[in-house]
This record gives C-alpha cells, structure tokens and sequence, in this order.
C-alpha cells in the first residue's frame, strides 16, 4: 500500500492535547481528535512557552500609549516582550507547515477578533486585533491555512481548511 506524507500543522495544545488553559482546562474538539491519525500535529502553548504556569491569572491586550501590549492584570506585568521573542523563534523553528489550528479569543493565540482593551482595569474592550502570537503566525504565513477551533464548527471553512492543509 503506497504511503503519503502527513500534512503538518501546528495546534494550540490546550485544544485535545493538555490542559494548559489559564485555568487548568482542555478544549474539546472532534475535529482534531479524528484528524489525530492522519496529521502530524506540532501542539504549542505560548503563554506555558514563556514561562507561565498551570492554573495562572489571565492575560489580556491593552492598549498603552496607541501600543498593544500583553499584560497580566492581577499582577500588572508585561510579557508583550517574552512573548514576541518566543513567537518570532518557535515560528521561524518550523521547517514546513501545512496549516495552523489556533484556539479562538486568545489574546496570544487567536488569530482574529481578539478583544483589547483600553486599560488593565476590569473596562469594556475597545477593538478586535490578532493575538500576539496569532498575529505573528498571520504575519510569517499569510498564504497558510490558519483556523480556529470555533471556526471548524462550520462545515464549510473546516471543509475548504482541509483542502488547504492537504487533508
């Protein structure tokens, strides 16, 4: 039986593979778990990656000074720098990539309608932008399939996904 290379994508690891969430939890996803076979999956979490822990308190993006930064409220610290850092090294580590499954609404993940806010205190969002690391991937592989696992919920992008990644 002849054999073909399994397309690689990268996925945030709180979606089927750890529960690295902020808050200790995994996201379910039946579309990753019956791609699990036949893909290679490259599992990241960027905030555990710059040394965050497992439960730990929320980050967010805010806006200071017309500039996102990514802090943490309950304790005031910045990790915009960490975390740009390790995006632009983990995303220029990967050699071939066939699409990206990025966990939605995450302010270092999630790839769109990310909310930010005007300051670190509790304050409606003011915008939607990219995640930090989300938008480093969009930056790096604007040609890429990239998706996010709420968006997979709808047959028709998780279809035309598939066909992007070579699925």
């Amino acid at each position: 039986m002849r054999e073909f290379p399994k397309p690689v994508v990268v996925v945030s690891k709180c979606i089927t593979f750890e529960p690295v969430r902020w808050n200790g939890q995994i996201i379910a996803s039946e579309f990753v778990e019956k791609l699990k076979p036949y893909v290679n999956f490259v599992p990241v979490c960027p905030e555990v990656e710059i040394g965050l822990g497992v439960p730990r308190d929320p980050v967010r993006i805010v806006l200071v000074n017309r500039e996102k930064k990514l802090l943490q409220p309950a304790t005031g610290l910045d990790f915009t720098y960490k975390m740009e850092k390790f995006s632009e090294s983990f995303l220029d580590s990967l050699e071939a990539v066939d699409g990206f499954i990025l966990k939605s609404a995450s302010p270092s993940s999630g790839f769109k309608n990310v909310k930010v806010y005007p300051s670190i205190e509790k304050v409606s969002s003011i915008e939607k932008a990219p995640g930090f690391f989300g938008g480093a991937v969009l930056q790096k592989f604007p040609n890429s399939a990239i998706e996010d696992e709420r968006r997979l919920l709808n047959p028709r992008i998780r279809n035309t996904f598939s066909r992007n990644c070579s699925l």
